[in-house]
């Protein structure tokens, strides 16, 4: 595992089922890192969505002024105001 702890540890209650509890520890002999790293990819996985989405709405809001800087509203010839 890549995953580095940071900070203290912190005890949690958790109620898994024990079919899950039992097939982690096949899997695992360390079950506490194997879930913090599985939080620490979602975590990852999630914050770089968001910040896609961010980027990608910033992107077309540039796009839309850029369109109307260069060819202003429709139907502005029209309009009385």
């Amino acid at each position: 595992m890549n995953y580095v702890p940071r900070g203290p540890k912190k005890p949690v209650d958790m109620t898994p089922s024990e079919d899950a509890v039992r097939e982690a520890q096949r899997l695992t002999n360390n079950l506490s890192e194997m879930v913090e790293a599985l939080r620490a990819a979602h975590v990852a996985a999630e914050t770089h969505k968001r910040d896609d989405k961010e980027r990608r709405t910033e992107c077309t809001i540039d796009m839309a002024i850029a369109h109307y800087e260069e060819f202003g509203v429709i139907g502005a010839e029209h309009s009385p105001i």
